[in-house]
């Protein structure tokens, strides 16, 4: 402050809060995003009942003895009836209430609070719904009283093409719902070896994956661990399709071709990880699912879409809730593969 003239320190010294305006930037910068990989590349449906089911069913092995004699009778009955199978809904909310003197008043970055949170709470209700799905999270029937409806998480459902878990169940015809695995080990290294071990294995069930999907973290490992002499994989300027001239220096790998099938790298920043053996799911803790899907046998169904409710006034404000009522449709678990429970920290090995 000074005694020679009168200057800013003045004026931000005025009894009460000074007579220097406020310069606040009328933009709202936020970092969580919207996106949502799992959602976006599977497909969707609609339901009728809280319990959504369909029917899978395959080719018999190729039998090799196949064989009958010229002119003799037909014996014998080859047809199969395949499995029903089905999963529970599981209905998702988010409650705003906003008063009247907030919603008229002028707010930074918005231009009614109400349509703000409406807007807002509607990109976290979307983003909780991409985080069950891959949740190692059991179906679970709403007994219309103190037991929500839980949809059966896709870790739950996957039994034929798996690394790292310990007997898995998947969906279990007796009660007609999926029971939660078991990881083997807490906190494996991703292998190259392990990759391709789920790839030619659903190959060999007949599926054909394209995605590998995971949290940041492995992503990076395994684009590192390609990079490395030990990976021993072909040219990257072919399948980049980048020109071979002096351009731009690549530093990641975001396809990795295989035997049997070319798998897109997808990193997704809303797959929840575990502390040891699949307990406490959350963005913060230690480990993670590595999923290899083919996205063609998977979707998300609707019992009620995305929808916005007006709630009784009790007072002075606007009360709305948003819910989404949906369910999560596996349609042949073979067609998927999971290595389970896999330290983002570890460097990716060979073997």
């Amino acid at each position: 402050m000074s005694t020679a003239n009168l200057d800013s320190a003045d004026l931000k010294g005025v009894d009460v809060n000074g007579l220097i305006r406020e310069d606040v930037m009328n933009k709202i910068w936020d970092i969580s995003k919207v996106p949502l990989p799992f959602t976006d590349m599977i497909g969707s449906g609609s339901a009728k009942n809280e319990y959504k089911e369909w029917t899978t069913d395959e080719l018999a092995a190729p039998d090799p003895t196949n064989a009958v004699v010229d002119g003799a009778d037909a014996s014998g009955n080859d047809t199969k009836t395949g499995l029903r199978v089905g999963n529970h809904h599981q209905i998702a909310d988010k409650v705003v209430r906003v008063s009247y003197r907030a919603d008229a008043s002028d707010t930074i970055g918005r231009a009614k609070e109400l349509s703000y949170q409406l807007m807002r709470r509607q990109q976290e209700l979307r983003r909780d719904v991409e985080a069950i799905s891959l949740l190692n999270q059991a179906s679970v029937a709403d007994n219309g009283d103190a037991v929500p409806g839980k949809v059966g998480g896709l870790p739950t459902w996957l039994v034929s093409n798996t690394v790292n878990l310990t007997t898995p169940v998947g969906f279990d015809v007796s009660t007609s719902k999926t029971v939660v695995p078991t990881a083997t080990a807490a906190g494996i290294a991703l292998t190259e070896k392990a990759v391709r071990d789920v790839v030619e294995s659903i190959y060999e069930q007949g599926g054909d994956p394209t995605i590998l999907m995971t949290v940041p973290g492995v992503i990076r490992k395994f684009s590192e661990y390609l990079f490395t002499s030990s990976a021993r994989v072909a040219s990257l300027m072919s399948d980049q399709g980048k020109s071979r001239e002096s351009a731009a220096a690549l530093g990641s790998v975001n396809v990795f071709v295989t035997d049997f099938g070319t798998l897109k790298f997808v990193p997704n920043r809303l797959q929840l990880k575990y502390d040891a053996l699949y307990a406490n799911p959350s963005l913060t803790a230690a480990y993670a699912d590595v999923f290899i899907l083919d996205p063609s046998y998977l979707s998300q169904c609707f019992l009620k879409g995305y929808r916005t409710d007006s709630l009784a006034k009790t007072g002075l404000a606007e009360n709305r809730q948003m819910s989404v009522d949906f369910s999560l449709i596996v349609n042949t678990e073979k067609a998927h593969g999971v290595i389970a429970s896999v330290d983002p920290t570890l460097a990716v090995t060979a073997e």
